[in-house]
């Protein structure tokens, strides 16, 4: 007897790269920088490691590296942009 795959709906794993694009957005950004010894910190990625943690314990393995490219790739591009929030 062969065990049959559960397959991802497509509004799913739309709907989980929305979340991703969502969470990838998320900026804790600085007015004034914070020194870490020798380094500045203007900002922080405050969503990427929860996006980390949600795509580590996705239910559906095949897509983990879209969805940890896109993470990352949406935290880089955002980081130029006025998203996030300040303190």
């Amino acid at each position: 007897m062969k065990k049959q795959k559960s397959q991802e709906p497509d509004s799913l794993y739309f709907l989980k790269l929305v979340l991703y694009v969502i969470l990838g957005s998320f900026w804790l950004k600085f007015s004034t920088p914070v020194p870490i010894g020798d380094f500045m910190l203007h900002a922080f990625p405050l969503g990427l490691p929860i996006g980390l943690i949600f795509a580590a314990h996705d239910h559906f393995q095949i897509d983990r590296k879209i969805e940890y490219a896109t993470l990352v790739l949406v935290t880089i591009i955002t980081f130029f942009l006025p998203a996030g929030i300040v303190v």
